[in-house]
């Protein structure tokens, strides 16, 4: 058997170009073999072993292309040590061959370290309280080390030169290197810091008018942030405006559980008045104002009677108002209202007359943070107080219409009075 090799060996070396074309295609087709050995026969062993365990069920791993990515180093490594087998071939070529199956190497295993962390990164994702720590902004700055580091060697093997020579040459472009990853730095700061203080998380609602940006975190990145606003459109803010810009987060209304109302009524400063007798026998039909009407008109006539002759001029004494009876029953309303937060600070208050009208104010919360019942609390409760107001004598402030004045030249042309100043 070894005289038969060594007389077919023989034969070859009396063709060069035919022995060296035979054995090229012996190393391919090993080359070959050897990938289809390690595809079809070690990985789906390997991957029958992963599937014993909880990690092998996740279906993340079997759609991750790390294992066949490093399946391809095995016909690399093939290549790299056969090339310098094969006889006949030049020096450069086998040179040539062996450094770019090494780069070959190296970016494969560099690609497979970091489809690894992206695939930590999304196990990690499927945790719980894992939007309050992302770490996809750390995963994405280990993966562009690795690419950089993986870059040096890919070059250096390319040149066929030691990587410590490239790396010497790093000095001098520091100050290079420093202005083209300017971002990626001051955004690596930026996450650190967004991080360990919590400023932001995946789901926080945050609204940063100068971006135009109002709704829900869906993205945390090293570079980027992702909002989804209301309309449903897209926007990106840089992780570092974060930082430096203000803009509000809404994350502790929503961990409350009390959303704010803060809105007022605007009457027409003309309807307030003095309750009289009548009046106040009207307003005691209502059952939140019967005590507290009760316990006023006590208060009150003690207070008048103290003052005895002068008391007996009305506008020495106390008297109660259809406003001031009115933010009563608002407050008791809301005390009463299943959709109020009663354990939030509840206000009904007086602000300051405007030439729109004078402003009574709500400032509640409701027991919901929920947009839509929300918005169905704040509109029930005006709805209620708009349709009462006339019970206490007040109107809402409204400014003419087109309707209005219309109606007013109406009614101007059709007065005698008009038509005799018309005539004067």
């Amino acid at each position: 058997m070894e005289s038969q090799y060594n007389d077919v060996i023989n034969w070859l070396e009396r063709y060069p170009q035919l022995y060296t074309l035979i054995a090229l295609t012996a190393l391919i087709l090993g080359a070959w073999i050897a990938n289809w050995v390690v595809k079809r026969i070690l990985i789906r062993g390997l991957t029958r072993l992963l599937r014993a365990t909880p990690l092998g069920r996740d279906q993340s791993l079997h759609q991750s292309p790390i294992i066949s990515r490093l399946a391809n180093v095995v016909p690399a490594l093939v290549l790299s040590v056969g090339i310098s087998l094969v006889p006949g071939l030049p020096e450069t070529v086998v040179t040539i061959v062996r450094n770019v199956c090494g780069a070959f190497i190296i970016l494969t295993i560099a690609l497979s370290i970091t489809g690894a962390l992206n695939l930590v990164n999304t196990i990690y994702s499927r945790r719980p309280k894992a939007h309050e720590k992302p770490i996809k902004g750390y995963i994405q700055l280990i993966n562009i080390v690795i690419y950089s580091i993986a870059t040096i060697l890919i070059i250096a093997t390319l040149i066929d030169r030691s990587p410590l020579i490239l790396l010497s040459g790093l000095g001098a472009m520091a100050a290079v290197l420093m202005l083209i990853f300017q971002d990626t730095l001051l955004s690596l700061v930026a996450s650190v810091q967004i991080n360990s203080n919590d400023i932001v998380r995946v789901g926080d609602w945050i609204e940063m008018p100068a971006l135009n940006a109002d709704g829900d975190v869906i993205d945390i990145s090293l570079h980027t942030v992702k909002v989804q606003n209301w309309d449903k459109t897209i926007t990106t803010i840089p992780t570092k405006r974060l930082i430096s810009d203000p803009f509000k987060n809404w994350r502790g209304m929503q961990e409350s559980g009390g959303r704010r109302i803060k809105r007022a009524l605007m009457l027409d400063q003309q309807s307030v008045h003095f309750l009289d007798d009548r009046e106040r026998a009207h307003l005691h039909r209502f059952r939140l104002l019967d005590e507290y009407l009760n316990a006023k008109e006590a208060e009150i006539g003690e207070w008048n009677r103290q003052l005895k002759e002068s008391g007996q001029e009305p506008v020495n004494t106390r008297r109660i108002t259809n406003i001031g009876t009115f933010r009563a029953y608002v407050e008791r309303y809301l005390r009463s209202h299943p959709g109020i937060h009663q354990d939030m600070t509840l206000i009904v208050r007086q602000l300051s007359p405007t030439a729109e009208g004078l402003p009574i104010e709500l400032y509640c919360f409701t027991n919901t943070v929920a947009w839509v019942e929300y918005e169905g609390i704040q509109s029930d409760i005006f709805d209620h107080l708009l349709a009462i107001l006339p019970e206490f004598g007040l109107r809402v402030y409204q400014a003419p219409s087109g309707q209005d004045m219309r109606e007013m030249g109406t009614a101007g042309r059709t007065s005698p009075d008009a038509g005799v100043s018309s005539l004067g």
